[in-house]
């Protein structure tokens, strides 16, 4: 069950879809210049925590009219909460973006205990965020994404059936990386701005192990990964950690022979202010016409 309602952002419509999990989600889907007057089909960017990020994100749409740039024209769907878990959705996301079985590291725990010690959250907040990370369901939401929400939204616009997109930051870049290694078929490219890697024994270090072989001609998405200065060199232990855990990664990506559609950059931003220069990142290097 879905409803269109008009948004507060220009070119941009609110929807909310009633997943077959019960699950209510806010979708924000933001047109590009010229939309209206075109029959073209379109390519969709999926982004993610869009209760945070389509303020960030869903401006940038007007950079695929930029002369001095070469992205290509897209929808962007911003995915995030409704109702209730609109207000919540900081600790609801870490349910639909962490892979499931995946571990709480040590520098979580330690950054969960800091946040209580200061004040910065209450003893109850923190057992709803631990809550919701023991209970991690990506597998859930990636199926959502791609077995529920892009086929309503071609039901509703002009949607091609190639070259879409998905970007996520922090544990949204987790699912990105997530999604990817699941290569479900229905993404072209893959941007995963700060991925929340944060333990040794992430599940996915499992599934960079799993991947096959690259064949001659690989089809697999193109995958971008930025990563933050003041997280790789800044005072807080749980960003450097992150950032060690994101750089490992890449390095297994490299022994397995699976590097050669993966790019990456480092943006001199810190982990907040990060996902608008991220996204821009993505959209340059892997959204290109």
């Amino acid at each position: 069950m879905s409803e269109m309602l008009h948004g507060c952002l220009p070119d941009t419509e609110y929807l909310e879809v009633t997943a077959r999990s019960g699950r209510r989600f806010g979708v924000w889907v933001t047109t590009p210049p010229g939309y209206t007057d075109s029959t073209d089909p379109l390519p969709l960017v999926y982004v993610l925590d869009g209760n945070w990020t389509v303020g960030f994100t869903a401006p940038l749409v007007v950079a695929q009219a930029d002369p001095y740039l070469t992205i290509a024209p897209y929808i962007q769907v911003s995915v995030g909460y409704a109702g209730e878990e609109a207000a919540d959705w900081a600790q609801i996301r870490n349910r639909d973006l962490v892979p499931p079985g995946e571990p709480v590291g040590d520098d979580t725990l330690a950054t969960l205990r800091a946040a209580r010690e200061t004040g910065a959250m209450t003893q109850e907040q923190v057992d709803a965020y631990l809550a919701e990370l023991t209970a991690s369901r990506a597998d859930a939401f990636l199926d959502f994404l791609t077995d529920e929400l892009h086929p309503l939204l071609r039901s509703r616009l002009r949607v091609s059936d190639s070259g879409h997109g998905l970007f996520g930051y922090s544990y949204g870049g987790l699912f990105a990386l997530y999604a990817w290694l699941r290569e479900t078929g229905l993404f072209a490219s893959v941007g995963a701005g700060s991925p929340g890697v944060a333990s040794v024994d992430s599940q996915v270090f499992t599934l960079v192990e799993a991947l096959p072989e690259p064949g001659e001609t690989s089809t697999a998405p193109r995958l971008h990964i930025t990563l933050n200065e003041a997280e790789l060199l800044g005072e807080i232990p749980f960003y450097r950690g992150m950032a060690r855990h994101v750089l490992a990664v890449v390095e297994r990506l490299h022994a397995r022979g699976r590097s050669e559609r993966v790019t990456n950059a480092l943006l001199r931003e810190t982990h907040v202010t990060g996902v608008q220069a991220s996204f821009l990142s993505y959209l340059k290097t892997s959204h290109r016409r």
